[in-house]
């Protein structure tokens, strides 16, 4: 369970926001670095403590679907079905932004792009500082770019240290991996990023989902259609390797994190992945931290199986193992 805030932690946080500054904050994916998303200055703050390339958009967080509808062009009947059926939850909506009448989302936040990705976070502390701040937040995860992801308060501060202005705990991500995102403007639904919903489940709403090309490590002055595409991400700074049949380097001391296939190597230390894929993601970052603070030369996975209910957990992990 999320640990509870205190109201008054809440309140500064939102005062913070609304003054223009950075506040870390749980979702029930990972944790947000949160900034006022119509103000331009405070999401550069964003990304200048990120490191993150002006490429790559952030998702806009809101407290309400009729905030939501406050931000884009228009809200098709599509939209409506899944923020009713998702939200609150672990799906981001890239829908055409509102150009035209306030509240207008700054070109900053979606890397120039006409299109805005947003979500309702399911996380009742999110949920209390975007009403106490009273503004949308854009909030990519709350760490370097391309770097792992935070699911504890205790990431954020090793991985980010004094750059940012307030902390709030909320305990453990329960999911554990980035939201689903799913583009709402091509002629279907198009899935940008895999995450806490599967294809599975928007497939039994909308019908068929078609997937996005795989950006390109070469297109660097290229925007994003949505975070998390750069061929590199949420990856540890021990070499991660990807295994399916067990056979470990034969130099170095290494981890292994086990599936299903022995290690070939008996001195390994070994951690028994959960079998199940949610609780699999769940423990993911938690247990790739842990492992990149022990020293060891290199982090061996061996694969789950390949299955639709496994697309994010492998997305995850062929992007960590990259060095693009």
């Amino acid at each position: 369970m999320p640990h509870p805030a205190d109201p008054s932690e809440i309140d500064h946080a939102a005062r913070l926001l609304r003054a223009g500054r950075l506040v870390a904050f749980p979702t029930e994916t990972v944790y947000g670095l949160g900034a006022n998303a119509l103000d331009a200055e405070a999401v550069a703050r964003i990304y200048a403590v990120k490191r993150r390339p002006a490429t790559s958009p952030l998702i806009v967080h809101v407290a309400s679907i009729e905030m939501a509808q406050s931000l884009v062009a228009n809200w098709p009947e599509i939209a409506e079905r899944l923020a009713r059926r998702f939200w609150p939850g672990p799906l981001t909506l890239v829908l055409e932004k509102q150009l035209e009448k306030p509240p207008v989302i700054p070109p900053i936040v979606t890397a120039g792009l006409p299109t805005v990705g947003l979500r309702m976070p399911a996380h009742p502390i999110a949920l209390a500082l975007i009403r106490a701040a009273g503004v949308p937040l854009a909030a990519p995860s709350a760490n370097r770019f391309t770097e792992l992801s935070p699911t504890t308060a205790d990431h954020v501060r090793r991985g980010l240290g004094t750059d940012i202005d307030y902390i709030l705990d909320g305990g453990p991500c329960n999911v554990g991996i980035e939201s689903t995102v799913l583009s709402l403007v091509a002629s279907g639904p198009t899935l940008l990023r895999p995450g806490g919903i599967s294809r599975t489940e928007l497939e039994v709403i909308v019908g068929p989902v078609a997937s996005a090309p795989e950006a390109q490590a070469d297109a660097q002055d290229e925007a994003h259609p949505s975070p998390g595409m750069h061929p590199r991400h949420y990856s540890p700074r021990t070499p991660l390797l990807l295994l399916k049949d067990g056979k470990l380097p034969d130099q170095g001391q290494g981890i292994y994190l086990q599936h299903q296939h022995l290690p070939s190597r008996e001195s390994v230390r070994t951690i028994q992945m959960p079998a199940d894929a949610a609780d699999y993601a769940a423990a993911l970052y938690e247990i790739l931290h842990q492992a990149d603070a022990g020293n060891y030369s290199w982090i061996a996975v061996d694969l789950p199986p390949n299955a639709s209910e496994w697309e994010a957990v492998h997305d995850r992990l062929r992007r960590a193992a990259s060095n693009s």
